[in-house]
């Protein structure tokens, strides 16, 4: 076992021992990881640069100690005072390794920088926003009738527009005098009318005041932030941008963020910090996009899980990292953005948080709910939001349930020899022909399969660089269907399988996709243990759905969604394969691409929408997998690929499965480890 300090790279996962003195830059390219570098590690270009992470990660196994990295030096020095670095960053080239030590990588330190894919949704939504403009003329004062400006103006609203009072906050009071005069006592007003709160006068404009409003409908995920900015008179989506959630660098999953906050003094903090930071950059980003002064944006809601609820917030985790899970508040939250450190918008900007289900069952849930409606489906139909932790919805008009399963980071690409986020030039397409086992692919970037005339030249900028999510899932499925995988998960040999990309790997095989060594691109494989990640990752999917139909009391379901970004990219073929999801006809099997970005976007244009959901999930059943019984004997059944116990009759219609069985001996042995049940996150 190797003494030199062990080098932890996120979002990637990627890990390697390195001498003490290497310099990260060596480090990352050795691992392969995704750092760019212009100047040939000279500190010129500042495209290398880190961030690094101190304290405990029990997920890494490793104590980051504050002189884990070499001390910063005089070229460092040079180009902060040249152009600046962002407090805690390093220069990749510059910074040598101490210590055990985790970096993060920025995404803009990153040469193939993720495509964030939760795009805005087609969807009719009745306009009825929470923030409108009221044009009033406010009578002059006069000596014979002495009252005050602001009591004018509520007169004003009250007789011309039946707004009856409204809170106003001293920044406002203290505009209100000049506003009104240079107005010539003509004002627009900018009120926020919640439901079940009182009216709030944010803003007041001289004269008739006809520039646009907007309003913000973010989507804050574990792994990605995506927000839509749109026009509250017409409801139009003028922009959508997206970034990775800085989060990531203090751990992949849900429970390794609260792990660091409870192992790290003022851990839950520094997450805030680094959300609401990321949050305020998306936003300038979008602003930016949109043409727009931020001052224009005066509403936003947002919808996530419960732990990043809680970060988001400013609410120390620790209770969600634990039986039973107890959330500090489940209710919807009207907070002001000031409250949130959210500085990239109106100074009076508002901020509506959905209600969360349960201590795992978040926000995000709720906005699915909101856009999928399942309590008005005739049809039982299951939602399923894919992603570190799957949420998980089955009803009707007669009831609805919900659940969450810790399917783990597998699905983005994570904890997968060859696996990354979805970015330029990782496969995100598969097929394997039964016959040769050959495979062809497509990757993000291009519209060509690989073996199509003109891929190489389609691809040349980006190259082939790994696979992502929805590519590992259509690898996978298509190597069990062409007989490279066995029902248990295990790869064959070359004689078992009929094909010389399986060569042997440690004690078990491994199945070659794709050799790009011979022009310096990387070696893409599929091993025996990124197959056993993405089985404990869908079949911890497939036990949380399942045992919601247990509860509803029904086998079959009549149709099913799959939502989230990553849901919107699954093949329904090859998730019913791989069983992901439980046997149903492949046309009742559709994507409603963000649907908690969606839901968001109706409570922020319809605010009649924001008393539905929070109806809706009062009426909501939970069901907590921890405590369920049934739930270790689904996973079990579930880890074979589809199932080792359940038929899927429906399935067998559409694809024919090999019956084939590689546990042989040592091969026996290897394949029987590493069934685990997935902790919660």
């Amino acid at each position: 076992m190797s003494t030199d300090p062990l080098v932890v790279f996120t979002p990637s996962g990627k890990r390697g021992h390195f001498p003490v003195g290497t310099p990260i830059l060596t480090a990352a390219r050795q691992l392969g990881v995704d750092l760019d570098s212009v100047c040939g590690g000279r500190g010129i270009c500042s495209k290398c640069q880190i961030t690094p992470s101190y304290g405990e990660f029990p997920k890494h196994g490793v104590t980051v100690k504050e002189d884990a990295l070499s001390e910063w030096n005089k070229v460092e020095q040079r180009y902060d005072d040249k152009r600046g670095l962002t407090p805690g960053r390093r220069l990749g080239c510059q910074a040598t390794v101490q210590g055990d030590i985790v970096i993060d990588v920025p995404p803009e330190s990153q040469v193939h920088r993720q495509v964030v894919r939760k795009r805005a949704e087609a969807r009719d939504i009745t306009l009825n926003p929470t923030v409108r403009l009221c044009y009033v003329e406010v009578q002059e004062p006069d000596m014979h009738d002495p009252s005050g400006d602001l009591e004018r103006l509520r007169d004003a609203l009250r007789d011309q527009w039946q707004v009856e009072g409204f809170e106003i906050a001293l920044p406002i009071i203290s505009k209100m005098q000049p506003v009104l005069r240079k107005g010539g006592w003509t004002v627009t007003c900018l009120l926020h009318e919640a439901p079940g709160r009182p009216t709030r006068l944010l803003d007041l404009y001289p004269g008739l005041h006809e520039n646009s409003i907007y309003g913000l409908a973010v989507d804050l995920g574990s792994t990605t932030i995506a927000a839509h900015l749109c026009d509250l008179a017409t409801g139009e989506v003028v922009a959508s941008s997206g970034l990775m959630n800085p989060q990531i660098r203090f751990g992949e999953d849900l429970m390794s963020r609260v792990s660091y906050a409870m192992m790290n003094a003022g851990g839950d903090q520094e997450m805030t910090r680094a959300v609401r930071d990321g949050m305020n950059e998306l936003l300038r980003n979008i602003v930016s996009d949109a043409q727009i002064e931020a001052h224009q944006v005066v509403d936003a809601v947002f919808v996530c899980n419960p732990v990043m609820h809680h970060l988001f917030l400013g609410i120390d985790p620790f209770e969600l990292g634990q039986a039973p899970f107890a959330l500090a508040t489940a209710n919807s939250m009207n907070l002001a953005a000031a409250e949130l450190g959210l500085n990239s918008l109106h100074p009076s900007a508002q901020v509506y948080l959905l209600p969360c289900i349960a201590g795992h069952v978040g926000a995000d849930a709720a906005a699915v709910a909101l856009s999928e409606a399942p309590d008005k489906s005739q049809d039982l139909v299951l939602v399923v939001d894919v992603g570190t932790n799957a949420e998980i919805l089955l009803g009707n008009t007669d009831k609805v349930l919900a659940c969450s399963s810790p399917t783990g980071p597998a699905f983005e690409g994570a904890q997968i020899s060859s696996g990354q986020r979805a970015a330029p030039g990782a496969i995100e397409r598969v097929q394997i022909d039964p016959v040769t086992k050959e495979p062809r692919f497509r990757v993000i970037g291009s519209d060509l399969w690989s073996d199509e005339d003109g891929f190489a030249e389609a691809i040349a900028t980006t190259g082939i660089t790994g696979i992502c999510g929805s590519g590992i899932i259509e690898m996978v499925a298509e190597m069990r269907m062409a007989g490279i995988v066995d029902g248990p998960g295990l790869i064959g040999n070359p004689e078992q399988t009929g094909t010389e990309r399986c060569f042997l790997d440690g004690r078990t095989y491994s199945y070659k996709v794709w050799d790009g060594s011979a022009d310096g691109g990387p070696v893409i494989t599929v091993t025996n243990r990124d197959i056993r990640e993405i089985q404990m990752a869908k079949a911890a999917l497939y036990s949380g759905a399942r045992l919601l139909m247990d509860k509803f009391g029904v086998d079959t379901v009549d149709r099913i969604v799959l939502a989230g970004a990553f849901g919107a990219h699954i093949s329904p073929k090859h998730a019913m394969v791989l069983g992901m999801i439980p046997d149903c006809e492949l046309g009742k099997v559709t994507s409603a691409g963000n649907a908690a970005g969606t839901g968001a976007r109706i409570a922020l244009l319809n605010s009649k929408a924001r008393t539905e959901i929070e109806d809706t999930v009062r009426a909501i059943h939970k069901i907590e997998t921890a405590i369920e019984p049934r739930f270790q004997e689904h996973f079990v059944n579930a880890s074979a690929i589809p199932n080792s116990a359940e038929p899927f009759p429906i399935l067998a219609t559409e694809v024919t499965l090999p019956e084939v069985n590689f546990n042989t001996g040592a091969e026996a042995s290897a394949s029987s480890g590493g069934r685990r049940r997935r902790r919660r996150g």
